[in-house]
């Protein structure tokens, strides 16, 4: 009986993990040298990002229900299973992490884009 419990949890977990493995993180835009950038540059940067964030949630969003499905078989089954499905979870989490700061890093480096077209064209 064991064995079948190991075979359905391989199933399910690589059906969890296709499952995220499905999901696309986007590009990350170039950010333009706001130093040196023309306006048209600078909102062509910005609609840039702002199309990234906009695709960044939606990979988001595609990763939550297989972030959630493992953290839940975590809290199931036999020692052998929660271990799998440990590592299933952090690897999981560990790209909806890096969704994170990756959103994060692109507005920094935009604002800073942002604050050296400003001192560049005070007007």
């Amino acid at each position: 009986m064991t064995l079948i419990k190991v075979a359905a949890l391989g199933l399910l977990l690589g059906s969890t993990y296709a499952a995220a493995g499905d999901c696309v993180g986007p590009e990350t835009p170039a950010i333009p040298d706001g130093a040196s950038s023309t306006m048209e540059q600078m909102i062509a940067g910005q609609t840039a990002v702002k199309a990234f964030q906009a695709a960044n949630i939606e990979y988001m969003a595609c990763i939550e229900p297989s972030l959630t499905a493992a953290g839940e078989q975590v809290d199931t089954g036999s020692a052998d299973e929660k271990a799998a499905a440990k590592a299933n979870y952090e690897e999981i989490e560990t790209s909806y992490n890096a969704a994170v700061s990756a959103e994060e890093e692109v507005a920094g480096q935009f604002n800073a884009a942002i604050r050296a077209y400003k001192a560049a064209n005070p007007s």
